[in-house]
């Protein structure tokens, strides 16, 4: 259970919905591909949280936001195809604002009945949003009685709908946000042994904190992905024309050095497929890492790699999986990924895919319904085990308590 991260934080079941409108800030950004949604696991991760509203007589109010529109009201970041999808799960009508907070939402939220779904246009079509404008925060809340944060993914943003609204509200956490709080926390505080955190990814730079935090808390972390070739560098080995951030080979080598000085295994690869290109249809070389060509880049770790990091999996008493081992949307780099996966899916371990790529991955393989806990958010699983506040638990923790 959780240490300390839901101190504070009202739930669900404590919030009078009956015969109330709901503003609920949910985390429906997901891709779209050709005007559908290509992958609904943020839209069904929601449905627990709105079906337990709408069980207790609420209407719900639905905002979120979707990919980084450069202009409001651009169409290719309109919620239309979410909104579609969310009806379909819901088996019921969810009727779309045709702006935000505007006329429009105002006039649609103002005859909601009970059972009744409205989802507002994409929150980041209104610049205050990710300013955290109260302004908008204000003209938010005014569409509702009650307020629930289900935006695990959003969590770690003081944007206006996340920080702002639950001053103006009284506010609950939603089924998703407590649960990714309890499974995280958890992970963070007091994971089973041994634990295994197994990185990857593109660049080593955007995950130095949670680095720092894990070499702390682990028993073993393996590394793949681009963000290995850093690593190796590091660690004296020629990596050809590989992606490698420089100016963190010496930080590298201090954490490495420093981990190890503590007991921790630190697993490198010993192989990697390589290729001339960074191509889909590259022709794919597996080779020994003292040995990479210098015309040759890193595109997947390699079979014996994966064994050993699929080995200390099965091992495990807990894993945090987060970044893919190479360029896993491309068959021919993909085998370490999958490995991994596959491991993940079979290991008797507490298994946590920590949003993102890996969640994407698993989901693809159709191995997310093994994996005891496939996180929604990627940067807010790495922050929140970096140790660092998320601006929207901590709103949560003063919400209006009066109506």
């Amino acid at each position: 259970m959780t240490v300390g991260l839901l101190d504070g934080v009202p739930r669900l079941a404590d919030l009078d919905v009956e015969g109330r409108r709901v503003l609920v800030r949910a985390d429906l950004n997901v891709p779209l591909q050709d005007g559908e949604v290509a992958d609904d696991l943020r839209i069904s991760a929601s449905v627990a949280t709105l079906e337990a509203l709408l069980a207790r007589g609420a209407s719900l109010v639905v905002c979120s936001h979707l990919g980084r529109p450069k202009v409001a009201g651009d169409p290719g970041t309109s919620l239309g195809p979410v909104a579609a999808r969310l009806a379909q799960l819901l088996g019921r009508p969810v009727a779309l604002a045709a702006d935000v907070a505007g006329d429009d939402a105002r006039t649609r939220a103002a005859s909601l009945g009970p059972g009744e779904v409205l989802l507002l246009e994409n929150l980041r079509w209104e610049p205050g949003e990710t300013k955290g404008d109260p302004e908008l925060a204000s003209r938010l809340a005014g569409l509702a009685d009650r307020y629930v944060d289900d935006a695990f993914g959003a969590a770690h943003r003081a944007h206006a709908s996340i920080a702002g609204v639950p001053a103006l509200l009284p506010g609950a956490a939603g089924l998703l946000l407590t649960r990714e709080l309890e499974v995280l926390g958890g992970l963070r505080d007091a994971p089973a042994r041994p634990y295994v955190a197994v990185l990857g990814g593109a660049k080593v730079s955007d995950k130095l904190v949670v680095l720092e935090r894990l070499l702390e808390r682990v028993d073993v972390l393996a590394v793949g992905g681009a963000m290995a070739s850093t690593f190796l560098l590091a660690d004296g080995h020629a990596v050809g024309t590989s992606r490698v951030e420089e100016d963190r080979v010496e930080q590298v080598a201090d954490l490495v050095t420093a981990a190890r000085s503590r007991g921790v295994e630190i697993l490198l690869p010993v192989d990697v497929v390589v290729a001339a290109t960074f191509d889909r249809d590259a022709t794919p070389e597996t080779v020994d890492v003292t040995a990479i060509p210098a015309d040759r880049m890193s595109l997947d770790i390699g079979p014996r790699s994966a064994e050993r990091i699929a080995a200390a999996v099965a091992a495990a008493g807990a894993v945090f999986w987060n970044g893919p081992m190479g360029v896993s949307e491309w068959p021919a780099f993909a085998h370490g990924t999958r490995t991994v996966a596959e491991a993940m899916a079979t290991s008797p371990a507490f298994t946590v895919v920590g949003g993102g790529d890996s969640a994407a991955a698993v989901r693809s393989m159709g191995l997310d319904d093994r994996i005891d806990h496939v996180s929604t958010g990627g940067g807010a699983s790495l922050e929140l085990l970096e140790g660092r506040e998320l601006p929207g638990v901590e709103a949560l923790r003063t919400t209006s308590r009066t109506s």
